[in-house]
């Protein structure tokens, strides 16, 4: 019988799985056990891709977030409302005010409050539904790990999508809010609870082709630099793979996310 390479903590010695009868005795029954249902995928649990997934989140979003915020003004101050501002204008606009260069991670908070979470659903949902699909569709199947992506998206941004509307809020300079708390309770108040929830289906609409299209990309990019390289799990790898992916995603789909933002920091009065 095959090992089950996925649950290492629970693998036995051949010997011991196939007793061994001594000539001139008559082989005993083996009392078969019930199967166990595997408790683990590629040697992680559960709980540990939700950790791992939560931490990765965070770790990325607090590393570009500086830029997040720098996108965030440029995307809202798009016509026809109001003149289109360059990387360098949008600089100048976010650290003019109050705080200075601080000024770029305003909004932080609520991003880490709603990536942990959304990643850690995000990283957990993306693996269980690719080794399902792959069980159906064979190994490094384009088709699964699209699928896989789509299905994470869908249900992390509905964890994420408040928050997210929250931080758009507080990055930018005109932002009438004093901190997470405030923005939190004013919309509360004012617009109700729909208002955090008003670009989840473009997000979705967004997320869902560029999570298939990095996905699908970051797979082969990465059987493709692997058969290259010495070590197919090398850091450059999986970097190389990453960046490659996230360029060809984020180029799909840039202007749904314009449709994003403007929805997010519109205010109704």
């Amino acid at each position: 019988m095959a090992a089950d390479f996925r649950t290492p903590d629970r693998l036995l010695p051949a010997a011991a799985e196939e007793p061994t009868t001594p000539p001139g005795h008559p082989s005993n029954p083996v009392l078969s056990t019930p199967a166990v249902p595997d408790a683990t995928h590629d040697g992680l649990r559960f709980w540990q891709y939700m950790l791992a997934g939560s931490v990765a989140g965070v770790v990325e979003h607090t590393a570009m977030f500086p830029v997040d915020t720098l996108k965030t003004h440029m995307q809202a101050s798009m016509p026809p409302c109001r003149p289109a501002l360059s990387l360098g204008a949008a600089l100048r606009n976010a650290v003019a005010g109050e705080g200075g260069a601080l000024a770029l991670y305003r909004g932080l908070p609520a991003m880490a409050l709603g990536a942990g979470p959304a990643h850690a659903v995000y990283f957990s949902v993306y693996e269980f539904a690719k080794s399902a699909l792959t069980d159906r569709l064979g190994p490094n199947n384009p088709a699964a790990h699209a699928a896989s992506g789509v299905v994470a998206t869908v249900a992390s941004d509905a964890v994420f999508t408040p928050m997210d509307t929250v931080k758009q809020r507080l990055q930018l300079t005109s932002s009438p809010y004093t901190g997470v708390g405030h923005c939190i309770r004013t919309v509360l108040r004012d617009e109700g609870p729909g208002a955090f929830f008003v670009s989840y289906r473009t997000t979705v609409v967004m997320n869902a082709p560029y999570t298939a299209v990095h996905f699908a990309t970051y797979e082969a990019a990465k059987r493709m630099l692997g058969d290259m390289a010495a070590d197919e799990e090398s850091l450059a790898v999986h970097a190389t793979a990453g960046a490659a992916a996230g360029a060809l995603a984020a180029a799909v789909t840039t202007p749904l996310d314009v449709v994003k933002t403007q929805l997010q920091c519109q205010v109704k009065i």
